[in-house]
């Protein structure tokens, strides 16, 4: 489990496969050691450190976490967001997050509103479970949804000064696809709601329970 809030930002050494497995290297340094088995969001996506050599890590990866994520997109020298998982006790200062990828946006702009920067990101397939001033994870970074347009298929989020100089999203252009992970609390709401047997919600009932008069 982690919260969106970025810990560092590593640099990508390489990705190599063989068959359906593979390893994804970077480099980056932590203030506390890391521990082999520990996971680590990688722009969003949980992945496993089975090796470590100084500042170079080495992280277990399935093709089908490298086909349906942006991971494979990257470059050798490419910026990553890194956060280790969750602790019990530690701040809870972002949102819940699983650093399962719910799957790929495309960044369509970037625009500038006082200080801040405003990021249109296009996602049709996820647009039900995107609601304005709800949570959203894109590259792994806890963001609020600020603008929802479904019938484009494009939602819209701020990014302060601090979070834009301090994460790799300043490295994206337009064009460029990102990892998404929409609301965890959001995605059970919408499918208890969505089950044939959850409880309907009628105008009696609502009456019976005190909410009408």
């Amino acid at each position: 489990m982690f919260t969106g809030l970025i810990q560092q930002v590593g640099r990508l050494e390489q990705i190599s496969f063989q068959g359906e497995a593979g390893h994804l290297i970077l480099s980056a340094r932590f203030d506390a050691p890391l521990q082999i088995g520990e996971s680590v969001a990688i722009n969003g996506a949980c992945l496993t450190l089975v090796e470590q050599h100084g500042d170079q890590m080495v992280f277990d990866v399935l093709r089908e976490t490298f086909d349906k994520t942006s991971l494979r997109d990257k470059a050798t020298g490419a910026p990553l967001n890194l956060e280790r998982a969750l602790r019990v006790g530690d701040s809870l200062g972002g949102h819940l997050v699983s650093g399962h990828v719910d799957g790929t946006g495309e960044l369509r702009r970037v625009e500038t509103a006082g200080r801040d920067k405003v990021l249109a990101i296009s996602a049709p397939p996820l647009m039900p479970e995107i609601v304005p001033k709800g949570s959203i994870a894109v590259d792994g970074i806890s963001l609020t949804v600020v603008g929802v347009n479904p019938a484009d298929g494009l939602f819209s989020v701020h990014v302060i000064p601090h979070t834009w100089a301090q994460t790799a999203l300043s490295s994206l252009s337009p064009g460029a696809r990102v990892n998404l992970e929409t609301d965890m609390i959001g995605k059970y709401v919408r499918k208890m709601a969505a089950a044939d047997s959850a409880p309907r919600v009628t105008w009696d009932k609502l009456r019976d329970a005190g909410f009408l008069s």
